[in-house]
């Protein structure tokens, strides 16, 4: 799994070194300038001056998605959320009724699943266990607790949504002033014309380098949010089956109030009138 990680990580930061440096290039002309003096310089750091305005939230925006995207994949690890010999220890706890240990154990082993269980533990009152009430605490713990981690994720979706459309507001604003050089020097220098559309063409293609890869990492992080909810749902489903079972198996007198019940329901003799 940790090398899954490091090999998707090294491909999303190569698609998007990739996607800068294609952006950075441009066709090669069909004939040869005139003179090499005269030749316009395609660098990077050149076109981002011509993309104006709009580049600086852009850049801005490119950068958070990228923090992001190496928080969540060193957040979102297994180990961080539950671990399994802590989750079976805390089952056999429960099962044996053994609330004092497993409360010392949630605290010994941090987690968000050991901090559910103890936010679970906290409804035993008096030594009285409501399972129903354990398990109506563990659903309000898993709320708090899982809520948490998918904050941080959709914010790369929030990116994904936000840097096309800024790209688009500086496409527009590039057109305006490619109309207004219009009005102002008429179609005479079209070198003034072509520097607004390729700041308009620019700024399109930045918001679509940064929100296309946000939005890959956003599905990816949040596919593998599911995988781990569901994991840790699982563990503490069985943890709640678990003290049920411990105190059907532990409730004194249990067998002693079965009985009785059993017997009761069984057929009496008729009653002979002539006795």
């Amino acid at each position: 799994m940790k090398h899954l990680k490091i090999r998707t990580l090294l491909c999303g930061l190569l698609f998007i070194g990739a996607s800068t440096f294609a952006f950075a290039q441009t066709a090669a002309p069909t004939e040869a300038p005139a003179t090499e003096a005269t030749a316009p310089s395609n660098s990077l750091f050149t076109k981002v001056k011509q993309g104006g305005w709009a580049m600086y939230p852009l850049g801005i925006l490119s950068m958070s998605a990228f923090a992001l995207t190496i928080y969540n994949f060193i957040a979102l690890r297994k180990k961080d959320f539950f671990d399994d010999a802590v989750a079976n220890q805390l089952g056999d706890k429960l099962n044996t009724l053994d609330l004092q240990g497993a409360t010392a154990l949630c605290n010994e082993q941090p987690s968000p699943l050991t901090r559910i269980v103890s936010h679970g533990l906290d409804s035993v009152k008096g030594g009285h266990v409501d399972t129903e009430l354990f398990r109506q605490r563990l659903e309000a713990g898993s709320s708090k607790e899982l809520a948490k981690p998918f904050v941080v994720i959709n914010y790369l979706s929030i990116i994904a949504s936000i840097a096309p459309m800024v790209g688009l507001l500086g496409t527009v604003s590039g057109m305006v002033k490619a109309f207004d050089s219009i009005a102002t020097v008429g179609m005479g220098q079209p070198e003034v014309l072509a520097g607004n559309i390729s700041e308009a063409l620019i700024t399109t293609a930045s918001g679509m380098l940064v929100g296309i890869p946000a939005m890959f990492f956003f599905f990816y992080f949040k596919n593998q949010y599911g995988n781990l909810v569901a994991d840790m749902t699982m563990y503490l489903d069985d943890m709640h089956g678990d003290l049920v079972h411990g105190t059907r198996t532990k409730a004194p007198g249990s067998a002693a109030v079965a009985a009785p019940a059993q017997t009761s329901h069984l057929p009496q003799a008729p009653h002979d009138p002539r006795a």
